[in-house]
């Protein structure tokens, strides 16, 4: 039987692919291409499913791993529970703190009183200012700009400030320029010129408000009002006796700030105001006190005197209406006064011839004499058979009564009447009048001025002290007597201050001022008669006021000043002397042109004295009065 043989395939028979399900893992299957090499390919192993199977993790990977996860765990409890502690239990702490932080406090300066005259025209008054510092270390981080150009740094600081403040950019420049943290850069700028400046939020400038004391009538009672200092504080007159009550109470404001320093619009707040002072009202009147400043200081120049006071009373309230001193120095600029208070209450020198209305006080109320008591005065006088005494000029015997021995202002004719009064009586009678005291006026550093004990005085003292010698007082307390003799014999404190008005507006006018009778209404009565006939008839005609009955005394004594011997030539006087109103005392030390008062120091009381009745509305006397025979 013949075996079959197979026809070959018109193409390559290529090898059939066994099912997917058929596949053994790993089998080979030869694949061809016409023309190519067969080409193995390695079907890799399926699991049940037909997913490939995972490889075998090794132990110590799978350590790795849960370490991993327990770190994060631990890290996310650590960060939880902190955020528990900081929101939960420490939240409001912290966010105190960080409030804290923000804040920032100021302090409110509390406005000073002002000072005012009479009238309540003011002089001295503080108002609103301000003081603009840097902060050398931030004006450094300041940032220009190219239109305008304006340079980085100190120089465009100053560039942008200096027209402002009306300084010099360069200088300016020079002052902003190092590592301290404050700086002032000017002081008592205007409030439009600081609100320029705030605007313009430049880097390291401050602007801080203060108020500033100023004086707007010049040197019109400087020497009575005084000055601060720097800081507010009172340096001298009023304003250093009366610091305590002008000085107001600062208060505080506390806020949250921003990064520039604003405070944050609805952010924390809380302040303290401040308080002001309280206000004092004088008893100065403006346009009396100009008048006494300029008739001084006129005469000072005129006359060559070294220096003079000029004082205005009231004899029935003891107000003072002026007081003056020569030279006042202006409170707007500190750095010019020579001296901390008045003179005129400070400096002390011999009364002189004003002294003896003393001795005619006390000689009428001690009945010794009156004042048409009857001598016979020489020109030089021994009471005692040791001490000589004499008048200012040489004369022969004159046929003098007690008036007349007052009007001529003898010396010798003092001490034969002043004699009969014991050595004691003497002595009381000065102190009586405020010798030996202060008047207790309110401005700090009023000397007492001098009256020694009776044991203490020397043979020749006890004669001098009749025509006011041997004692020394202050330009107040000279006036302070004719004061006195003028209110009845009554002695008024004098007093400068008026009332006080408190922050709220309450006005409380000082209590009257303390008096004493220091002798009888009657002796005083005669005693101003009897001055009368010094202006009418004696040494002091220039005092006359055309109108006005007038009464005074000159007054020429020998002063000491540094070791340096000099006069003071005086004129004290009242008016009207039919119904006394005012006291004015004119002193002039060391006169070159004449030694005596009623040539050198009474034209300025008629000219003082008259504009001061005239401010007052004090009508003419009308009268001229009836006056003692001053000669027998």
């Amino acid at each position: 039987m013949t075996t079959p043989v197979a026809r070959p395939r018109a193409r390559t028979e290529q090898t059939r692919r066994p099912a997917a399900g058929n596949r053994a893992a790993g089998t080979t299957v030869p694949r061809q291409r016409p023309g190519s090499a067969p080409r193995t390919v390695v079907v890799p192993p399926r699991t049940r499913g037909g997913r490939p199977p995972v490889a075998p993790v090794e132990p110590g990977s799978r350590r790795r791993m849960a370490f991993l996860a327990a770190l994060v765990i631990v890290a996310l409890a650590v960060f939880g529970g902190r955020l528990v502690y900081v929101q939960g239990l420490r939240g409001a702490s912290i966010a105190e703190q960080a409030r804290d932080a923000r804040l920032t406090s100021i302090t409110l300066l509390g406005g000073r009183g002002e000072i005012t005259d009479a009238e309540g025209a003011p002089l001295a008054t503080s108002v609103e200012r301000y003081e603009i510092s840097v902060n050398q270390r931030l004006v450094a981080n300041f940032k220009g700009s190219e239109n305008p150009a304006v340079p980085d740094g100190a120089a465009g600081v100053a560039a942008t400030l200096a027209p402002l403040l009306g300084m010099n950019a360069a200088e300016l420049g020079g002052a902003l320029v190092g590592d301290r943290q404050f700086v002032y850069i000017r002081k008592g700028v205007l409030p439009e010129v600081a609100r320029e400046v705030r605007k313009l939020g430049l880097s390291g400038v401050n602007v801080d408000r203060v108020a500033e004391r100023v004086y707007p009538n010049s040197s019109l009672a400087g020497n009575v009002v005084g000055f601060v200092n720097s800081n507010g504080v009172g340096l001298a007159g009023l304003e250093a006796s009366l610091d305590d009550r002008l000085t107001g109470t600062a208060g505080s404001e506390t806020y949250e700030r921003g990064r520039k320093g604003q405070a944050i619009p609805g952010g924390y707040s809380e302040d303290t105001p401040a308080t002001q002072g309280d206000s004092v009202q004088l008893t100065l009147l403006s346009d009396v006190q100009w008048k006494a400043q300029s008739a001084l200081d006129a005469q000072v120049a005129a006359t060559g005197s070294s220096s003079g006071s000029l004082i205005v009373m009231d004899v029935k309230t003891g107000e003072i209406y002026a007081l003056a001193d020569s030279g006042a120095v202006d409170p707007n600029h500190p750095g010019e006064a020579s001296g901390s208070l008045s003179s005129a209450v400070s400096d002390v020198f011999e009364p002189g011839s004003t002294g003896k209305v003393i001795t005619m006080a006390a000689i009428l109320d001690n009945k010794i004499a009156d004042p048409l008591s009857q001598w016979e005065v020489p020109y030089t006088y021994s009471p005692d058979g040791k001490e000589t005494f004499k008048d200012s000029h040489e004369h022969g015997v004159l046929r003098l009564t007690t008036t007349g021995v007052l009007a001529e202002s003898s010396n010798t004719g003092t001490v034969m009447i002043g004699q009969n009064l014991p050595v004691q009586t003497r002595y009381d009678y000065l102190a009586k009048f405020g010798f030996g005291a202060q008047t207790g006026i309110e401005l700090s550093g009023e000397s007492k001025g001098i009256l020694h004990p009776v044991d203490t005085w020397q043979r020749r003292d006890k004669f001098a002290v009749l025509f006011g010698q041997a004692v020394s007082v202050t330009a107040l307390q000279a006036t302070q007597v004719f004061a006195t003799i003028a209110n009845g014999g009554v002695r008024v404190q004098p007093h400068i201050i008026k009332g006080w008005t408190s922050p709220d507006g309450t006005y409380t006018p000082t209590p009257a001022a303390p008096t004493t009778q220091v002798v009888s209404a009657e002796t005083a009565k005669t005693v101003l008669t009897m001055m009368q006939s010094v202006v009418d008839d004696g040494t002091g005609a220039h005092a006359a006021i055309p109108g006005y009955q007038v009464a005074g005394k000159t007054g020429t004594a020998q002063n000491w000043v540094g070791g340096i011997q000099g006069i003071t030539s005086s004129f004290i006087g009242v008016a009207p002397a039919d119904d006394p109103r005012i006291a004015v005392a004119v002193i002039l030390h060391n006169p070159q042109t004449s030694v005596y008062g009623g040539t050198v120091a009474a034209p300025v009381f008629s000219d003082v004295a008259g504009y001061t009745l005239s401010e007052l509305g004090v009508a003419p006397s009308g009268t001229t009065g009836t006056l003692f025979p001053t000669t027998w």
